[in-house]
């Protein structure tokens, strides 16, 4: 079976963790709290996370027998536009991450598809992937301001917040002008 030499790692990168210092005996337990810079393109097309900013990682590394599990949770601000009125959105976004990382050369190479489980190069575990697919999972594809936004007038583009109540474009037919003469009441 031929092996996928996936892209090497750069310890210094802010989302690949070093594992060094959790012993490889089932049971042992590291506990990982970190700021790291968020990647760009974290997010769908209305909203997302600053490239730059700054995710909170709470993380718990175990070692098991095939790796070493990473669970925890990752939590960022996010920045995009309402779906409706197009108005900035300022928020944040809370995810849980769950990922087993299997060691070089464990069983988990027969067992398993290349796509199913993580793989460890070395003592490096790439945790982007995983950031990455907990948080672009969270995110609304329609993004709303608030849940009751009316969005705009589709008219003239204005906000419905700030048109008056009685607001309308009302358009008459020119076919049927005649006919609104009918319902006019003579003064």
């Amino acid at each position: 079976m031929p092996k996928h030499s996936p892209r090497q790692l750069d310890p210094r990168a802010p989302l690949v963790l070093d594992t060094r210092d959790l012993p490889r005996r089932p049971g042992a337990l590291r506990e990982l709290r970190r700021v790291v810079t968020a990647p760009a393109d974290l997010g769908v097309e209305l909203i997302g996370v600053p490239e730059g900013a700054d995710l909170d990682l709470d993380l718990r590394l175990q070692s098991v027998s095939e790796g070493v599990l990473v669970s925890g949770t990752v939590t960022g601000p996010v920045r995009g536009e309402c779906g409706r009125c197009l108005r900035e959105i300022d928020d944040s976004v809370a995810v849980n991450v769950q990922e087993l990382y299997a060691y070089e050369d464990s069983t988990t190479d027969e067992t398993t598809d290349e796509d199913e489980v993580g793989r460890m190069q070395g003592d490096l575990i790439d945790l982007e992937p995983a950031v990455r697919d907990a948080v672009v999972l969270a995110l609304p594809t329609n993004p709303l301001c608030r849940q009751d936004c009316p969005g705009l007038c589709p008219d003239c583009g204005v906000h419905w917040d700030d048109l008056p109540a009685d607001h309308s474009h009302q358009q008459i037919d020119p076919r049927w002008a005649g006919l609104s003469q009918l319902t006019r009441t003579e003064e």
